[in-house]
């Protein structure tokens, strides 16, 4: 039995997590996700939680926010704490800038899960063609959507997500990652 362990900056991707990596695993994969209590929490702790996860052949990876820090530099200081946990082959994935990006990157999610058909045009909008480049995307997602919680949004959200949408490079690059180590587990 293949396991797959996310370490998860914090609640929200594990909410967002738990609808949508279901859908990219095979069957019988066990999947467990440890969220932080933000960032600084995870960098604190990684090291002695994914040394403390001892199941044979679990595949990890490592899930955090860049925020307005440089993106190779965060990666590669998880990657550092990864390889000091003896888990050089830990997958790294920055969401830029924030989990919201991913729901910006998906309109059509957002109207089916807020029942909000007019938000599909505001897809069309310049600013939303590239989101992983809005500065604050959980603050235009709020303006969009004043009803938006950050754990239940990102819960239902999850279940909508389209794994194939191709306008966040960082959420297609953490989809293939899952996929990846999930048929790399069944082989």
């Amino acid at each position: 039995m293949s396991h797959l362990v996310f370490f998860l900056e914090e609640p929200s991707a594990r909410a967002m997590l738990e609808g949508l990596v279901p859908r990219l695993v095979p069957e019988g994969t066990v999947v467990r996700f440890i969220p932080f209590e933000g960032k600084q929490d995870l960098e604190k702790q990684l090291v002695r939680k994914m040394r403390g996860y001892l199941v044979p052949g679990a595949r990890f990876i490592v899930l955090r926010d860049q925020d307005s820090g440089d993106c190779l530099a965060v990666k590669r200081r998880l990657a550092g704490l990864c390889a000091q946990a003896g888990r050089p082959d830990a997958v790294v994935r920055i969401a830029c800038r924030e989990l919201e990006s991913w729901y910006l990157a998906d309109f059509p999610a957002l109207a089916r899960t807020y029942g909000k058909p007019s938000l599909l045009k505001a897809a069309e909008q310049a600013r939303y063609r590239s989101p992983d480049d809005i500065v604050t995307p959980s603050r235009e997602l709020k303006a969009l959507l004043p009803e938006y919680q950050k754990i239940d949004g990102s819960r239902r959200l999850g279940k909508e997500l389209d794994p194939d949408n191709g306008r966040s490079r960082s959420f297609l690059r953490l989809v293939g990652s899952i996929r990846a180590l999930a048929a790399e587990a069944v082989a």
